[in-house]
């Protein structure tokens, strides 16, 4: 057991390292969670008592009630996402205790995902590997033409909506496809309208009207819950693809099963969810979703960089120094 001299960093579930075992940060105790057991509220907050930093994941809630639980010695929490909706960044403020996240780490790997949905919805590809498997293609023989037509995205319109990193690179990827690209922000990001990108700026109901493929990357806040709701869905194409890689509640993820299974817009990919980890009953049986777990930075390279991003962030905290991450609420 740690002496009481000993900072001791709490990691709430294990995280990917080279050999598999808790990362060593400086000369503190490392206590790492299960990998795949989810703890309820109350086992996490067992489970912070007495740390001095903490690493959290994206769905533990850091609050007044949760750093009560760490106790007065707590330092730090270093969040293991970019996204950090699930901090009280006021809690922390009031009690001193520096909040970190892992910007650009997960970028790559969330862009990748997103244009993986992109593709899997437009070519139907998840519908044809369930037909495949369940026997439909031996049963059927050749496909005829006019049978298991997809959605085309070569010189469509791409609308990123959330000008960030990820939206950048989602939309770097357009290119490729010779895509048209506009983005939706609240101000203006210059690096969106100049060469490669060279994007033109649009209102989200705009954007909505004109898109071929929406690509979600907003933080999630007050602002932003259900700002894909019903009456924007309305505005799409019946021909148009809606890509969540955000955060779960920026849909409303009623109206969008509603939308899909009365066809009013071709497809959706999502690999976040409204109420994680339940899913909309109305979504499960449809052909024309794609849904990952909320798997978008899982790509081992990006995933040990998160790692390693965590364990500076916490060095530094221990240590008495500026972390390179620190959240500025």
């Amino acid at each position: 057991m740690a002496q009481p001299s000993t900072p001791l960093v709490v990691i709430t579930r294990a995280i990917p390292t080279p050999d598999g075992a808790p990362p060593t940060i400086g000369g503190a105790a490392v206590r790492m969670g299960h990998p795949t057991e989810d703890l309820t509220q109350q086992q996490l907050l067992d489970s912070v008592r007495g740390a001095t930093a903490v690493v959290s994941m994206f769905h533990d809630r850091v609050d007044d009630a949760f750093i009560e639980a760490a106790g007065p010695q707590l330092r730090g929490v270093v969040n293991y996402a970019v996204g950090y909706n699930n901090f009280d960044l006021a809690a922390c403020a009031r009690r001193g205790v520096v909040a970190c996240n892992t910007p650009d780490a997960v970028t790559e790997g969330t862009a990748n995902i997103a244009w993986g949905l992109i593709l899997a919805v437009a070519r139907r590809i998840a519908a044809g590997d369930r037909f495949c498997r369940s026997g439909g293609f031996a049963k059927l023989g050749n496909i005829p033409p006019t049978l298991w037509l997809g959605a085309h995205t070569a010189g469509q319109t791409l609308v990123i909506v959330g000008a960030g990193r990820i939206g950048m690179a989602v939309a770097l990827r357009g290119l490729a496809f010779g895509m048209r690209v506009l983005y939706v922000a609240r101000s203006r990001h210059v690096e969106f309208e100049i060469a490669p990108v060279a994007a033109r700026r649009v209102s989200l109901e705009e954007g909505l009207a004109l898109a071929d493929v929406v690509s979600l990357h907003t933080p999630l806040s007050g602002q932003t819950r259900h700002l894909i709701n019903r009456q924007r869905l309305a505005l799409m194409k019946p021909t148009a693809i809606l890509v969540n890689t955000a955060r779960g509640p920026v849909v409303d993820e009623a109206a969008l099963a509603e939308a899909l299974a009365q066809g009013r817009i071709f497809g959706a990919g999502l690999d976040v969810f409204e109420r994680e980890p339940e899913i909309h009953p109305g979504l499960a049986a449809l052909d024309n979703v794609v849904m990952t777990p909320h798997i978008g930075s899982a790509e081992r390279h990006f995933r040990l960089l998160m790692t390693e991003m965590v364990c500076e962030n916490v060095a530094a905290i221990l240590a008495g120094r500026e972390p390179p991450n620190r959240i500025h609420g």
